[in-house]
């Protein structure tokens, strides 16, 4: 029988995953080929026969996604199956008119097909957009775990921008693992706060064989999402983490939709900075799609050092890349901190913007007068201190998930901006996962 030939839309994560659950030792399918978006310069690589699979000896290339009508041609595709996340049905739909005017069927798979089941409880903190706070939220579920007296491993969605037969299965413990695996920022801003924390957390390419490592020295798994991704594990409890600041996405945003509807706990974040009348459009959204889903509401508090530099001073906020790119904010707790300690103006970086900064902002060009940390390899982050150097400002306010200073020089003051997940309803956290751990028991 002739194998359908596939091409897998993507952006170095589920795109990988989809592969290894589904189409790498499937004899129905030649996958043909991968393209890349959202994540510069992950194009042009190749994944690798080690990790492809016998089918593949010659592994899989990748190329740009904005070669996809071509590609389709180029390699007489039968489907497309498109594998990332953080866009809008428009979106999708408008990628999956291309495949079809091309000649291609298009689909997405689902959490059935790609889902891989775990020998030990698995909790999976997810959410409706990038930048919902859903990491804050996962420390958190590690925190309250761990004070149970478990072993608790976090094993975090994908971010292998790098050699992908070297990034099979990682494993970080220390930061000095960070620092020899070569992450780069978006890496060290998922992995470090984990670490710091005390934990113990994997990630990588291969997210079975990952999973059977994490296994070994885990009574419980947290998984960290990425983005709005759906999980890679069968979750045994699922939280979706939902953001007021942009009610209405979780309705419309694939496939953060998927994750409401599936949440066990909905965990409404950012609700002291949030309109009333916003929380209120979430709520009414998951009570249409998810009635039985029980509600956390949480605040965001949020922490300055040095908060007297920002007063009457002109601040350069800095916050974290994917949420202001793909993700769509104009803001976040550095803007925020910012405006609440007295900042005389914030700054507009676009005009000194430099290099590979520049053309993220020509990419994005809704991305409001706030510097995404982008550092994907050493080059962008030399043009990120670049780009804050030439910023004419008083004062860097740095809202990332990782303190900047620590891997980038920046020679002008700056102040620190941290955050957490604090519950302001009942039942919280902790009284949900004592529950699921008595039942799983």
């Amino acid at each position: 029988m002739t194998r359908r030939r596939v091409i897998i839309m993507g952006a170095a994560g589920r795109d990988f995953h989809n592969f290894n659950t589904v189409f790498r030792d499937n004899p129905d399918y030649e996958v043909v080929a991968f393209t890349a978006t959202q994540i510069p310069n992950i194009e042009g690589r190749n994944y690798p026969p080690e990790l492809a699979g016998a089918l593949y000896p010659d592994g899989v290339p990748i190329f740009p996604e904005e070669e996809l009508t071509e590609l389709i041609e180029r390699f007489a595709a039968d489907e497309v199956v498109f594998a990332y996340s953080d866009v809008s049905f428009d979106y999708v739909m408008a990628r999956a008119s291309k495949a079809l005017a091309a000649g291609a069927d298009f689909r997405l798979l689902s959490a059935r097909d790609t889902m891989v089941a775990s020998t030990v409880p698995v909790v999976a903190v997810v959410a409706v957009r990038t930048g919902a706070g859903k990491s804050q939220t996962s420390r958190k579920v590690l925190k309250l775990l761990s004070d149970q007296g478990l072993r608790v491993i976090a094993i975090r969605h994908p971010m292998p921008y790098g050699d992908l037969n070297r990034q099979r299965v990682q494993r970080f413990a220390t930061v000095e693992d960070l620092h020899e695996a070569d992450c780069t920022i978006e890496e060290m801003e998922e992995y470090e706060p984990h670490i710091v924390a005390g934990s113990v957390i994997y990630a990588g390419v291969d997210y079975e064989a990952i999973l059977r490592e994490a296994e070994k020295e885990a009574d419980v798994i947290v998984w960290d999402g990425g983005n709005n991704d759906l999980p890679f594990y069968q979750p045994d409890l699922t939280i979706t983490v939902a953001d007021p600041h942009r009610a209405g996405d979780e309705m419309s945003y694939y496939p953060g939709a998927t994750n409401l509807q599936i949440a066990d706990v909905v965990v409404i974040n950012k609700v002291d900075s949030a309109e009333s009348d916003q929380v209120a459009i979430v709520r009414d959204n998951i009570a249409q799609v998810n009635p039985s889903a029980l509600i956390v509401e949480a605040a965001s508090p949020r922490h300055v050092d040095n908060a007297e530099l920002l007063r009457g001073k002109r601040a350069l906020v800095v916050e974290d890349g994917p949420t202001l790119t793909h993700g769509g904010m104009k803001y976040g707790a550095g803007t925020l901190a910012a405006r609440e300690h007295g900042a005389s103006e914030i700054v507009d970086p676009r005009p000194y913007a430099v290099g590979t900064i520049a053309e993220t902002f020509q990419k994005y060009p809704d991305t409001g007068p706030i510097l995404p940390a982008m550092g994907y390899g050493e080059a962008q982050m030399a043009d990120l201190a670049a780009t804050i150097e030439a910023v004419p400002c008083d004062v860097v306010v740095i809202g990332t998930p990782i303190d900047l200073r620590r891997v980038i020089d920046i020679e002008k003051p700056s102040v620190r901006v941290t955050y957490e997940l604090d519950e302001q309803t009942r039942p919280d956290l902790e009284e949900i996962l004592l529950r699921f751990m008595d039942r799983a028991e």
